[in-house]
């Protein structure tokens, strides 16, 4: 065996020596391609005629430098050299901190950047993205100076999604393009849109240096009641699997992986969320548990597989607790799925042989205490009190452990980052006591170094302000984001061929409609019912709130349109019911014998018994413009979208589906797949 092994020595080092020999000046072979070396304090070292970023300071080419060698070289170089808290901060994902004009408040982060080692994080900069380039870039050349010059990820929240708000006219200048929600791409149901959103949303986000989106949802809309329906692609599992892997190949530019212009993609929240126990939402105490009573599990991970098809960078697994739930024949742990290793490291890892960074859902490590169990009290409510006072920490079914023991179950799980937190005593200290091996800190340290480097960001994490602010929200990319939002309306009820319709001047009414975009297109706007010839509404679909709970603005409960005193509270939760006023203006209209067009945004099913008899004409949305809806009410876009889920008939049909079973509404107001051509 040592012959074999001395003589496999010498080829490879006569092999070695053959490819030194082709760096020679007279050797035909093209040099690799310079990279754009974005840096502020680092010094440039030469070699080969080729540049390097010095970013450990010794002067000389230190292997995780040098960008010829491949990302998972250079991970498991740079991570060898780093000690356990350096390795433990890389694993925190944290928020960047902002000050009162919404800027990044570097005072308040330099203990986290330059002690903590803490270089990934969340930002929830709005507005001009000159500001938002320039802030990240700020950061970055701080990171360059600190330990090994470890570039920050920074990641969002989707950004390119619209909210109906009747007092704009228009994108204000600078925002990201505006499309509908994803359930309005669902609606469409093109695979080929999907991808281009993705694509530029991915232009859009690099060029103010996000590299990373939180999303998208491989969620399916099984339970009607759940208010994180807008963000999947509606509740046929098929189709969503095909919207999945277009919406990841448009943000990481295909399925072969990251590369240097990728966003990278989190797909969520696996193994599947949607089936909640009474449509609660899992951010909130009173939301933790999710039930299979169709035995349906199976179903909902057919979104994720058009993920692993696209090679999605990164999994986020959700709050909820599993009850009930059998994998491989045997029960699986009623834990948070993130702390839950049957579905991380068994199925994940093992069955769909994932091999990315799995980062857990926000605050899963944090406590959830009494006042975070029961909220604000009603006075404190009244009293104008913000719910965000209240802490909160999402560590369902194993609230009893310590800090140190929920990040031990977690990482044994499979989870190698954790979103929300930038404190990593707590891990270290997991460490210390035994609980954690630095060899698994290691391992997610390696997963996480490696999609920096294929970002490109130790080359160039710098971006160009300038460019950022002619890109962003091109006038291109936001005339393709307008046409989605008027494709993506479902046309549901169209008496009498109302639509298409010439304006001509005719007088209308309009609740929740901006009188100005009415206007510029030919309509003449009264204030008095009496006077119109055509009232044109939009409103929300109904639900509930609760006010005293930091998420208590998810919606759940009630589905259907009602007075406030006609509210009948079943829900498993009491709220505050949101929909009467809308309502009212619904019945005044019908009541005034006015023709009527509705167009209801459906962030989630609706129970629309109560007013569709009063449309003439009845659409859904899925985020829009009023400029939108005025195109389809126009023909001059068609309205070709059809529902992505049910729309049920009455409340207690919704109690009589089974959350985990797609299309198993009895006798739906509106069928799966709805909507009329005109």
């Amino acid at each position: 065996m040592k012959h074999h092994s001395l003589s496999r020595t010498r080829v490879a080092l006569a092999i070695g020596a053959l490819l030194l020999a082709g760096c020679n000046d007279n050797d035909s072979t093209p040099k690799p391609e310079q990279p754009v070396l974005g840096h502020r304090t680092v010094t440039l070292i030469e070699q080969d005629g080729l540049q390097f970023k010095d970013l450990d300071g010794s002067g000389t080419l230190t292997p995780y430098e040098d960008w010829r060698l491949g990302a998972a070289e250079r991970a498991r170089d740079l991570v060898g050299r780093l000690t356990l808290a350096q390795k433990a901060g890389l694993m925190m994902h944290g928020t960047l901190v902002l000050d009162g004009a919404g800027r990044v408040n570097l005072a308040a982060m330099d203990k986290m950047l330059r002690e903590d080692g803490v270089n990934t994080f969340i930002t929830r900069m709005a507005g001009d993205p000159a500001a938002i380039a320039a802030d990240n870039n700020t950061l970055q050349a701080l990171l360059e100076g600190v330990g090994f010059g470890i570039p920050m990820t920074v990641s969002t929240d989707p950004r390119n999604h619209f909210t109906h708000d009747p007092n704009a006219t228009s994108i204000g200048a600078g925002a990201f393009s505006q499309w509908p929600e994803t359930l309005g791409l669902a609606a469409i149901g093109d695979a080929a849109l999907v991808q281009r959103f993705g694509d530029i949303a991915r232009q859009e986000y690099r060029a103010v240096g996000i590299h990373e989106a939180l999303s998208p949802q491989a969620d399916l809309a099984t339970e009607p009641r759940w208010g994180r329906i807008n963000g999947t692609f509606g509740e046929d599992n098929l189709l969503a699997k095909s919207l999945v892997k277009a919406y990841i190949e448009g943000f990481q530019q295909g399925s072969e992986g990251i590369g240097k212009e990728s966003v990278v993609t989190v797909v969520k929240h696996f193994a599947g969320a949607g089936p909640q126990k009474d449509g609660l939402d899992a951010h909130n105490p009173w939301g933790k548990e999710q039930i299979y009573p169709g035995g349906q599990f199976a179903y909902h991970l057919v979104p994720f597989e058009g993920a692993f098809e696209a090679r999605v960078a990164a999994v986020m697994p959700y709050y909820a607790m599993p009850l009930g739930l059998t994998q491989d024949g045997q029960p699986v742990e009623e834990v948070g799925f993130g702390f839950n290793r049957q579905i991380i490291t068994d199925l994940l890892r093992g069955h769909f042989k994932f091999d990315g960074v799995v980062l857990s859902d926000w605050g899963i490590v944090n406590d959830c205490d009494s006042r975070c169990e029961q909220g604000l009290t009603q006075d404190e409510v009244n009293a104008g009190v913000s719910p965000w006072t209240v802490p909160f920490g999402m560590s369902w079914g194993v609230e009893k452990l310590t800090k140190a023991e929920r990040y031990a179950k977690a990482i044994d799980a499979g989870v190698d980052q954790f979103g929300g937190v930038e404190d990593p005593a707590p891990l270290l200290a997991a460490v210390q006591s035994g609980l954690v091996t630095e060899a698994a800190i290691t391992t997610s340290a390696e997963r996480i170094l490696e999609q920096k480097f294929a970002l490109g960001l130790f080359e160039n994490p710098y971006v160009d302000a300038e460019a950022a602010v002619a890109l962003v929200g091109k006038a291109e990319f936001q005339q393709e984001a307008q046409a989605a939002q008027a494709a993506s309306h479902v046309l549901l009820k169209n008496e009498g061929a109302l639509l298409p319709q010439k304006a001509d001047g005719k007088r209308v009414y309009l609740h929740n409609v901006n009188a100005e975009v009415a206007r510029a297109n030919g309509y003449t706007v009264v204030t008095n019912l009496a006077e119109a010839e055509l009232a044109i509404v939009r409103v929300n679909a109904p639900g509930e709130q609760d006010p005293r709970f930091p998420f208590g603005s998810i919606h759940f409960g009630q589905l259907g349109f009602a007075s406030n005193d006609q509210v009948v509270q079943e829900t498993a939760h009491e709220g505050v019911y949101r929909g009467a006023d809308d309502y009212a203006a619904i019945q005044a209209i019908e009541q005034a014998g006015v023709p009527l067009v509705l167009s209801v945004y459906l962030d989630r099913p609706a129970i629309l018994t109560e007013v569709a008899p009063a449309a003439r004409v009845l659409l859904a949305n899925f985020g829009a413009l009023d400029q939108a809806l005025f195109d389809v009410i126009s023909g001059t876009q068609k309205a070709r979208g059809k529902l992505p889920f049910e729309l049920p008939s009455s409340w207690q049909a919704v109690l009589a589906q089974s959350p985990d079973v797609a299309k198993d509404s009895q006798s739906p107001l509106y069928p799966y797949g709805a909507g009329l051509a005109y």
